[in-house]
């Protein structure tokens, strides 16, 4: 399972909302490349989760889906949302990446 926080959740939503894509959700996925070997990324679908791959979960409002391989590695993750003087941004905590780049948008696993 992944979580998603309750801030990063409402954020979710007021984007969903701000691009009229009511009902869609969060497709989590992990990628080859960035400085660590794989990267993360986030994107709204507008699939409904009926995909024999995919994975769905609803946490606090939101759904996610996952395909099995990004799975594998985001297990037990959590996505979150932080705002600070430089910017905002979605993050994603993952307690499977052995190590993880300076810049937090990649890890080794």
């Amino acid at each position: 399972m992944i979580n998603v926080t309750e801030t990063a959740a409402s954020k979710i939503s007021e984007l969903l909302v701000e691009e009229g894509r009511i009902g869609a959700g969060l497709r989590v996925f992990v990628q080859g490349g960035g400085c660590s070997g794989f990267q993360y990324g986030l994107m709204i679908d507008e699939g409904d989760g009926n995909s024999d791959a995919d994975q769905v979960f609803e946490v606090n409002g939101v759904k996610l889906l996952v395909d099995p391989i990004s799975l594998r590695y985001l297990s037990g993750a959590e996505v979150d949302f932080v705002d600070n003087n430089m910017g905002g941004g979605f993050t994603i905590k993952n307690p499977n990446a052995k190590s993880t780049c300076g810049c937090g948008s990649s890890f080794s696993a």
